[in-house]
């Protein structure tokens, strides 16, 4: 990925750690200079600490993606340090907790998703979407989950955003095609973070037999896969799904 885009600014939110790290680190390799989103201060920091290790450039941004003033003003700071917006990873989201819609899942549960998860991605694109019209190019990456694109008892609410990710990038898609904006998903099985250090050994070992190719996916593999559809090399991909499970849903 080295140089492809080169010059390039790009924008990643949930950079603090996992998926969101890995993609901004992936970003700046391929050349690009890297607005760190997040919530998390130090965490955020040290993910501009690694971009700068490897002779990239960074700044980062505190936002709350489901805050509208703040996703403008993300926006709007990344335009003013470097002119422009090429590409944009929309990765911020959270768990709910698990449960029934009838025993365990609470409204309030629900909003909180629903409020990060979904309309957090929609506040990151309208902003996003608007700076790059100006320049007529750019490409949005949404992070969804192998959950919004198949039933997984227990995380409804969960499933039930990000499978509005997955719809909201389509429409969208179709929305801007023609203003030189590609916008596309990545849907991830399980993937190596840090929510997972809390699991068991049993747990783990029933988590990687979910999937055929034998083991839990990487945020390196995601990231790679974000930076790969935000480069020339995929010009002509736009409102397209990419499906990243060692074969979870082809099952």
């Amino acid at each position: 990925m080295t140089g492809q885009l080169y010059g390039k600014v790009a924008l990643v939110t949930g950079a603090s750690s996992g998926i969101g790290r890995a993609t901004a680190i992936a970003f700046a390799s391929a050349g690009a200079k890297v607005v760190v989103a997040s919530r998390r201060l130090v965490e955020s920091e040290e993910t501009v600490r690694l971009i700068k290790e490897i002779g990239g450039e960074a700044i980062f941004v505190k936002t709350d993606v489901s805050n509208a003033a703040e996703v403008e003003a993300l926006v709007d700071k990344t335009v003013k340090t470097y002119g422009r917006l090429d590409c944009a990873c929309n990765n911020a989201g959270i768990g709910g907790n698990p449960g029934l819609i009838t025993d365990d899942m609470s409204e309030e549960d629900w909003d909180r998703l629903v409020n990060v998860n979904l309309k957090g991605t929609w506040l990151c694109l309208k902003y996003e979407i608007r700076a790059m019209l100006k320049q007529n190019s750019g490409a949005i990456v949404n992070v969804a989950s192998a959950a919004g694109v198949v039933g997984i008892a227990g995380i409804a609410n969960y499933s039930a955003t990000k499978g509005g990710v997955i719809a909201l990038t389509r429409a969208l898609a179709m929305d801007y095609a023609k203003e030189g904006i590609r916008i596309n998903v990545v849907s991830p099985g399980v993937i190596e973070t840090d929510m997972l250090s809390a699991l068991s050994r049993d747990a783990l070992a029933q988590l990687k037999a979910m999937h055929p190719i034998g083991r839990i996916g990487k945020p390196e593999e995601v990231a790679e896969t974000v930076v790969w559809l935000c480069s020339a090399a995929t010009s002509f991909i736009t409102g397209h799904n990419m499906i990243i499970d060692g074969g979870y849903t082809a099952q």
